[in-house]
């Protein structure tokens, strides 16, 4: 069977390009090697709770807002989004003592010059800087305005040097990075682009979803297939076929071959080359260029299903940290006990006061986890499963710090760690936010979606920005290798 455009992974960048294009009229089909679409919004239960697997809450949904532009396109503005307290969407615990996250701009500023009253200046320069990234990132879509943006500072400057240019109160710097975990502070690389893209949406507005973010894939496809699409899941694509310098066809496990005139992939770039056996086109020097780049971490969850009626519901997430170096997390220090956790809710359903699921998160290297590398799911010994009891419980006694009521309301606690990630989303290593991009090396670690192969084009998180926001914006640029760029903007009326 033939299509005009073949879709590697039913992740949110996969499903996002199937229903642009899908809309505009192409034949698509989304192969997709797992028995759930989605990817990281893949939600699971256990005991008749629902947890998410990789979605917490999301930045910029208000009316005028970048990513309520982009999810009205998508259809999306009608799932059961509930927004966070507008004066207190993230709280970070610093040193012991709490600090709130405001939406809107005056508010946040105003929040925090109460704490560091010396520090408001520095605070309107560095939401004028948030906010002016994030606007030029979003109006990129016209090659004039990006050619000049791609050379400002956003791109070659790191976050870590803009902080402690524009704050000079070490505390506030670190309590405006302690909302981060949304990304990997990694001192000597993070661009200032991500940083600010990210937080700026954030502020902006702040949301999560009743009843998980499987929904958002769902949609997605049912959208997809009303539009003529095709959705398979179970299709495992195991050999992309080269012909004259193009892709001619997929693979299945099955021995099943699917022919296309364009082809996508959502997977990890590292694993789109490993399915091209044999090429002409391919140099090796791209491919080394490919496989040596270095990964983001990952996350170990702890998914905790509490009684109920017992802990009360916070319309807020929660960082908590138990050290004077917040960017200290991008390296591997062997046997360092748990001090940062992201506490995270999921929106009760029915309005109810109280919730059953809470998700507590830190990151975790793939070094961590290595050594189970090659064992399988539910079979990884003892070892394996005692250090995740030891993470869970190191997770969850920095979190009662400042949610006491957690303890003796645990019914139940499910973890996950890279390697989960990577046996049930097909994460390469388990990382969190795909390839790491380094502001000093930047046209090396920021991906295009194009491919040395003319009709091989890639998307998702591994390119230029990570995130829901980051992965639906790139979608729009994958999908203008095919349709052309004058033809998005049109679409998205920009």
């Amino acid at each position: 069977m033939k299509f005009d455009v073949v879709i590697l992974g039913a992740g949110l960048g996969g499903l996002e390009c199937g229903y642009t294009l899908s809309k505009n009229g192409y034949k698509v089909c989304v192969l997709e090697q797992n028995p759930l679409l989605g990817g990281c919004l893949q939600t699971f239960k256990r005991k008749g709770t629902s947890f998410d697997t990789g979605f917490h809450y999301i930045g910029g949904l208000a009316e005028g807002q970048h990513l309520n532009h982009l999810f009205h396109y998508f259809d999306l503005m009608s799932l059961p989004w509930k927004k966070l307290d507008e004066t207190c969407f993230d709280e970070v615990i610093f040193n012991g003592k709490s600090y709130a996250f405001a939406n809107g701009y005056e508010p946040f500023i105003e929040t925090l010059a109460k704490e560091f009253p010396n520090q408001k200046e520095n605070l309107k320069q560095y939401i004028a800087t948030l906010s002016e990234i994030g606007r030029n990132i979003f109006h990129s879509f016209s090659p004039r305005d990006a050619e000049e943006f791609y050379q400002s500072k956003a791109f070659t400057q790191s976050a870590y040097d803009f902080l402690n240019e524009t704050i000079s109160d070490p505390t506030l710097r670190n309590v405006l990075a302690g909302t981060s975990l949304k990304m990997e502070l990694h001192p000597e690389k993070l661009p200032l682009y991500i940083f600010a893209q990210i937080n700026d949406s954030f502020i902006q507005s702040a949301w999560r979803i009743e009843g998980g973010g499987m929904q958002i894939a769902q949609k997605l496809a049912q959208s997809i297939e009303q539009q003529g699409g095709t959705i398979r899941t179970h299709a495992k694509v195991v050999e992309l076929i080269e012909e004259e310098g193009q892709i001619s066809r997929a693979i299945l496990s099955n021995g099943e071959e699917i022919e296309g005139s364009y082809f996508i992939s959502n997977i990890h770039p590292v694993g789109t080359l490993n399915l091209i056996h044999e090429s002409k086109v391919i140099r090796n020097i791209y491919k080394r260029r490919i496989t040596n780049m270095a990964n983001t971490y990952g996350m170990f969850t702890a998914n905790l299903q509490l009684k109920d009626g017992e802990v009360p519901y916070l319309n807020r997430n929660i960082y908590l940290y138990e050290t004077n170096d917040i960017w200290s997390y991008h390296h591997y220090q062997e046997g360092k006990k748990t001090d940062c956790v992201l506490v995270s809710y999921q929106t009760p359903e029915k309005g109810q006061s109280t919730t059953r699921n809470i998700d507590l998160l830190t990151p975790m290297t793939w070094q961590e986890v290595s050594h189970w590398e090659n064992t399988s799911v539910m079979k990884r010994g003892d070892d394996y499963n005692n250090m995740k009891v030891r993470k869970a419980e190191e997770c969850i006694e920095l979190a009662t710090k400042r949610l006491p009521e957690l303890r003796g309301n645990i019914e139940n606690c499910y973890t996950s760690t890279p390697l989960t990630y990577t046996d049930y989303t097909g994460t390469y290593h388990g990382s969190a936010y795909g390839i790491q991009k380094d502001h000093a090396q930047l046209a090396y670690t920021m991906l295009t979606p194009k491919t040395p192969l003319k009709n091989l084009f890639l998307t998702g998180q591994n390119l230029n920005l990570h995130g829901i926001l980051g992965v639906s914006m790139t979608s729009f640029f994958t999908c203008a290798e095919i349709m052309g760029m004058e033809k998005i903007r049109e679409e998205l009326s920009l």
